[in-house]
């Protein structure tokens, strides 16, 4: 139970924090768990088959190689995690009558990743214990609500503007990019001290991502 909780707590917190920042007109509390679900479970289902098809597909197997850790990362990795969120995002959130600002593409989106990263935490930290839960919180719990701030931001924009198709894309492009670049220097980790190179992009993501929540709320439908 303790690991348990100790999975959950960094996904609590900032379900909490980006909960906050909605200033103006808070999300049904219904409709985030019921997105949190789906990130949680039909996420994670979609992530699993794809990976089984692209193993059979695009075999990488040489832990060594630049090039397919490169195409690990950023092809199988980033692009199915990114797109199993993005998905429910697109289909299932975006249409809903309750998504009626630009920041709820960032709250939606956080929800559905952060449901995608309790899953996948709480597998992680139940193998590895607690050190496991420790460095998580503060690497891979954070990168996957970055990555989605990212693609929330311009979800958001583009449920309200008419280039609708091109935002939603640019916010998948984002995202997998990020994480992509995130993975890929920790795949290669053969190479000393290429890892710093995770650690930059996920400070960078993390400030990119503080300026979309502020612009966001500078430019909410329902500020006085």
């Amino acid at each position: 139970m303790n690991l348990l909780l100790a999975a959950i707590a960094p996904i609590i917190a900032i379900i909490l924090y980006i909960y906050c920042k909605d200033e103006y007109e808070k999300e049904p509390r219904r409709l985030l768990l019921f997105n949190f679900l789906l990130g949680a479970i039909i996420s994670v289902l979609i992530t699993t088959i794809l990976y089984y098809g692209t193993d059979n597909l695009l075999p990488l197997n040489d832990e060594y190689s630049i090039i397919q850790q490169f195409l690990k990362a950023f092809l199988v990795v980033a692009f199915i995690e990114e797109f199993s969120k993005y998905i429910i995002v697109r289909y299932v959130a975006q249409p809903n009558k309750e998504f009626n600002e630009p920041y709820d593409g960032i709250m939606y989106a956080v929800m559905v990743s952060m449901g995608f990263a309790a899953t996948e935490n709480i597998m992680y930290v139940l193998e590895g214990g607690y050190q496991v839960a420790l460095l998580r919180a503060f690497t891979a719990v954070p990168a996957h609500a970055t990555f989605a701030v990212l693609m929330g931001y311009f979800m958001g924009k583009a449920k309200f503007s008419k280039n609708k198709y091109q935002y939603n894309l640019l916010g998948l492009f984002l995202a997998v990019l990020f994480h992509g670049a995130y993975d890929f220097f920790l795949f290669i980790d053969f190479i000393p001290g290429i890892w710093v190179g995770a650690f930059i992009s996920l400070f960078l993501g993390l400030y990119l991502s503080g300026k979309a929540i502020k612009s966001h709320q500078k430019n909410s439908h329902f500020k006085v």
